[in-house]
């Protein structure tokens, strides 16, 4: 049965990891993979999660399986934290949390949720995205589309954006990312946010919200600022939590579902069918990493630690854009890649073209996605001078 079955390319970006291993230039410098590195380009293991697991080792009494919900306290400990203390939404019940492996998984569980329970709704997705929004909808069955959001002069392109979702079908399901766009590093500002939402409200759409990095734009209050805006004036939103990156647990899969319907009613009904959307796709969730998660926000002391850290990496990744930009301009390049400076996150769109991104990965060992996304927290201060004259080599 499998004489049919061809070989595909492998994932660009794992691709990357290899061709960057076997590369032999002492100066190479890896800009691909989307995770945090700190100064000696390693992804380290937060002192609060080293706290907590420690705690876990010592405490934990069983592996019994956690729900399709996940462990209930997970969610009451992101609920606050991605909808924030006091919520109106909260106080009203009008909230759900189902944990999920992942913002992947959680991505997932809504695509499924979409296809089965709201069938024949197609989503939009913005121009560029995160490749994974390209194949997790399509493979539920959703017919996808997407909205600009990049000009060809790599620079925000909101009256396009807001030109094309006034045009969407109404009940729609529109993709929006919270904060720290990936790939581009683009966000909107907060009058920005308002006009997507009255374009959201005319036209009846359905908002998912990729929420995958709190607290790595402005703060963790900060970044949450669209999601609870929509939260709080729309009858229904979801709404995908990730703690891979602020928490820095990658492997530990551990993301969450929130949906917000319009009352306590009609929240405890799509929970009902939410338990069986997982129970159908994974059953349970992984344990460990919402475990951590549990054992550092129910925690005063660690809660504290974990946020230092958290804004520790935060202000790093911020400096690096300011100074990768100030490094260019000896060259004469710090206005043609000032955007870098003012993007959020871990990832910007610099820019560079394919052919000067295969110069840099050829002739200097620079490794970035041929889009020219490169993962900031690859800079460091010992790179960056390295880095400033290749780009201007290739310019």
């Amino acid at each position: 049965m499998f004489e049919h079955i061809e070989r595909v390319p492998g994932d660009a970006i794992l691709g990357l990891i290899e061709a960057f291993k076997k590369d032999t230039n002492p100066q190479k410098v890896d800009l691909g993979v989307g995770v945090y590195k700190d100064a000696q380009g390693n992804t380290p293991v937060m002192r609060a999660v080293k706290e907590a697991e420690a705690l876990l080792l010592k405490n934990e009494t069983t592996k019994a399986y956690i729900g399709s919900h996940g462990d209930p306290r997970y969610g009451q400990a992101i609920l606050p934290m991605v909808l924030g203390e006091g919520s109106p939404v909260l106080e009203a019940g009008r909230a759900s949390a189902t944990q999920s492996p992942g913002g992947t998984g959680a991505l997932r569980l809504a695509a499924d949720f979409i296809k089965s329970r709201l069938p024949g709704k197609g989503i939009w997705v913005s121009d560029p995205t995160w490749p994974n929004h390209l194949g997790i909808f399509p493979a539920a069955g959703i017919e996808l589309h997407k909205y600009p959001y990049v000009d060809a002069e790599n620079r925000l392109n909101f009256d396009g954006m807001l030109a094309t979702i006034k045009t969407i079908p109404h009940g729609d399901v529109i993709l929006l990312h919270a904060c720290c766009h990936n790939p581009t590093g683009f966000d909107l500002s907060r009058e920005q946010w308002k006009q997507v939402l009255e374009v959201i409200q005319e036209r009846n759409l359905l908002p998912v919200i990729d929420f995958a990095y709190q607290g790595f734009g402005e703060g963790l209050d900060e970044d949450a600022y669209a999601v609870r805006l929509l939260a709080e004036s729309l009858d229904e939103v979801m709404i995908t939590s990730s703690c891979s990156k602020n928490f820095g647990i990658y492997n530990e899969r551990t993301g969450c579902l929130i949906v917000v319907a319009k009352d306590h009613e009609q929240m405890e009904n799509v929970r009902s069918q939410m338990a069986i959307v997982a129970r159908e796709n994974y059953s349970n969730p992984p344990a460990h990493g919402s475990s951590i998660v549990i054992e550092t926000l129910y925690s005063a002391e660690l809660a504290a630690v974990w946020r230092e850290e958290l804004t520790e990496m935060r202000d790093r990744i911020n400096t690096l854009r300011r100074d990768f930009v100030e490094a260019l301009k000896p060259y004469g390049l710090d206005q043609k890649y000032h955007c870098v400076a003012e993007q959020r996150g871990m990832f910007s769109y610099t820019g560079l073209t394919p052919d000067q991104v295969d110069r840099l990965r050829d002739e200097f060992g620079i490794y970035m996605v041929r889009s020219g996304r490169a993962n900031v927290a690859g800079f460091s201060q010992e790179n960056l001078p390295y880095l400033a004259k290749a780009i201007a080599a290739v310019n």
